[in-house]
């Protein structure tokens, strides 16, 4: 069920942003979908290795920085392969990988999906406390 609602906030951010910037144009919001998913999915395979790599030679240091350029090229590429997607441009690109990026936090802290904190409750009052992982 995540996995469908992340991709539908995706392609919300991809068809909000056509209609911001000039330099993305989006058919319909099944072309969004269709690229939400295959940004996606380039992202699983081969943004995971580029990744990897990248984060190796820079130490981890920009670990985040990695994950924005990543999925930048990652919509390049989904935009050379769908015929009714296209970015104009590198910078683009970066501005709807940040855009999803915090999107996705977004949807994520509302549905409750920081692991490191759980809400409980001790005498009827609700309390965040850290949860150590294992």
């Amino acid at each position: 069920m995540g996995f469908i609602i992340d991709l539908l906030v995706s392609a919300g951010v991809i068809l909000l942003l056509s209609y911001l910037l000039p330099s993305v144009h989006v058919k319909s919001f099944g072309t969004a979908l269709w690229v939400a998913f295959l940004i996606g999915l380039f992202n699983a395979t081969i943004g995971w290795i580029l990744g990897g790599i990248l984060n190796l030679v820079s130490f981890f240091l920009i670990e985040a920085i990695v994950s924005i350029i990543v999925t930048a090229l990652m919509i390049k590429l989904v935009d050379k392969l769908v015929g009714n997607f296209k970015v104009d441009g590198f910078l683009p690109a970066i501005i709807i990988a940040i855009a999803t990026a915090l999107a996705l936090y977004l949807v994520g802290m509302a549905r409750g999906e920081d692991e490191d904190y759980a809400l409980k409750y001790h005498n009827d009052q609700p309390k965040i406390e850290y949860v150590a992982q294992a």
